[in-house]
């Protein structure tokens, strides 16, 4: 099948961007070039921005009730819901992603999303009066939409990312300029075609392809007022300094390199039921994955051997494949990353498994790759690889174990491996994460996302991930006011 897209979306419309440069978009299963994308420009960016800060203030949008909004929400969320198929495949043939992981990340998450919100829109009051601390009158406190934001996302997961900052905005009554990744564009512009059949008003959602430069012209723009980004830490710390200059708001979700503590009483029948999700899932391609494998001494061999086995059961295949359990890499660039640190592991641990290309003649696959026993101090302990590659590491007793997990640039996610629950709970609280799961590792998209120290800034999910698109303000009234003087 062929893909072919040539205009952006922007201001409500499908227009021809301003360069003429497209971009190729090709298969990972085969390498062979799929179809064409259009390539924005800086000009195509500041018409969407432009666009999104007329919506704002627009009577179609900026002026319409809550149940206005919340309605728009669910005729866009009943599109998504009707294409769900059509977009999980699209994911697929982009990126790798194994259909079946996509069909509920890609297909039935995005419209879930925007009906959580929805209902969280509306049952949160958009003022609230408080008497004064000193007794001298009543303050307002109002909830209003931050402005327009600007919403980068990467590749690995797009249209449920995109969802992640889209959805909460649009609940919060923003509009949206969004960015994604030129290895998944035709998802973001099959959104856009949703978003139009489901008469969003023009300027709402605009959507511009296109490289770096468009993305840090994005960010940087005068008519954005918040930022929301997921990718790379070294992106993320450039899109932070850019905010922090400008003082605006930005939520970072970054990279990760979580761990996966198993302690002396876990059963190994869990372990490996649950680590192809935890520490393998998307292909090794996902930033909260557990990948370094925390083990006692005492149980080393014992722990590894199911690592192993785990990794070597993996059905290897076509992402449209329901069989396919594991993936190709989103691109030659990213299998020859993934490689190059295979080869750094070499050097610094004992390959137990994988370490090469699996058996097939075309696209861009790597084997599940195991390393037993690794330093938490060598480069494939301490680096995101963003591929399927763990690392088996030993410790002596608990503390040593949280020791090698807090000793990381990152805290993101993480899971912890225990027959006695309440136990894995007061390790999982010693864990410096922003998430982590006892015995499984699965996010909930009603609880607050994201990580610490170098895996970012703020949080998305959650009613905490509908707040970060509001701001707030204080409106004092004099003692004499009554409640009944001003109406909300």
């Amino acid at each position: 099948m062929s893909y072919e897209r040539t205009e952006l979306f922007i201001d409500g419309r499908w227009r021809a961007p301003s360069t003429a440069a497209t971009s190729t978009v090709i298969s990972p299963a085969t390498g062979a070039a799929i179809g064409t994308i259009p390539q924005g420009g800086t000009s195509d960016v500041d018409a969407a921005v432009d666009a999104a800060g007329r919506a704002l203030r627009s009577k179609e949008w900026g002026a319409i009730s809550l149940e206005e909004r919340v309605g728009l929400l669910s005729r866009l969320a009943t599109e998504l819901e009707r294409t769900a198929a059509t977009r999980a495949e699209l994911t697929s043939v982009q990126n790798g992603m194994p259909i079946t992981l996509s069909v509920g990340a890609e297909g039935a998450g995005p419209p879930a999303l925007l009906r959580y919100y929805a209902a969280i829109a509306a049952s949160v009051p958009v003022e609230e009066r408080r008497p004064r601390l000193d007794g001298k009158g009543i303050t307002v406190v109002r909830r209003e939409p931050v402005g327009v934001v600007a919403a980068i996302v990467p590749w690995n997961y797009p249209q449920l990312l995109t969802m992640f900052k889209v959805a909460p905005a649009l609940a919060a009554g923003c509009t949206v300029v969004l960015k994604p990744a030129p290895e998944t564009t035709l998802d973001a512009l099959e959104l856009a075609a949703a978003a139009e059949r489901a008469g969003l008003p023009p300027g709402v959602l605009n959507v511009v392809s296109g490289g770096a430069d468009v993305g840090a012209h994005l960010v940087a723009h005068p008519g954005v007022h918040k930022v929301a980004f997921t990718g790379s830490t070294g992106a993320g710390r450039a899109i932070g300094e850019i905010c922090g200059r400008l003082l605006r708001p930005a939520t970072l979700e970054l990279g990760g390199k979580s761990a996966a503590i198993v302690l002396d009483d876990a059963d190994l029948t869990t372990i490996t039921q649950g680590l192809a999700s935890s520490s393998l899932l998307n292909n090794g391609q996902t930033c909260h994955l557990s990948t370094r494998i925390l083990v006692p001494r005492q149980r080393a061999d014992e722990v590894l051997g199911a690592v192993v086995a785990v990794a070597e059961s993996l059905t290897i295949g076509d992402p449209l494949d329901p069989a396919t359990e594991l993936g190709p890499m989103v691109s030659e660039r990213q299998r020859r990353r993934v490689e190059d640190y295979i080869e750094l592991g070499r050097a610094g641990g004992v390959l137990a498994t994988g370490g090469g290309r699996p058996d097939r003649d075309q696209g861009w696959f790597v084997e599940p790759t195991v390393f037993g026993g690794v330093r938490n101090d060598s480069r494939i302990a301490r680096e995101e690889i963003f591929g399927p590659v763990l690392t088996v590491i030993g410790y002596d007793d608990l503390d040593e174990a949280v020791t090698i997990a807090n000793d990381s640039e990152y805290g993101l996610g993480g899971t912890v491996w225990t027959a006695d629950i309440d136990r894995g709970l007061e390790v999982a609280r010693r864990v410096e994460t922003g998430t982590i799961g006892i015995n499984f590792y699965d996010p909930d998209l009603g609880a607050p996302f994201g990580g610490v120290k170098s895996s970012g800034l703020g949080r998305e999910l959650g009613p905490e991930g509908f707040f970060a698109y509001q701001q707030l303000k204080s409106i004092y009234l004099p003692q004499s006011a009554t409640p009944g003087d001003y109406p909300a």
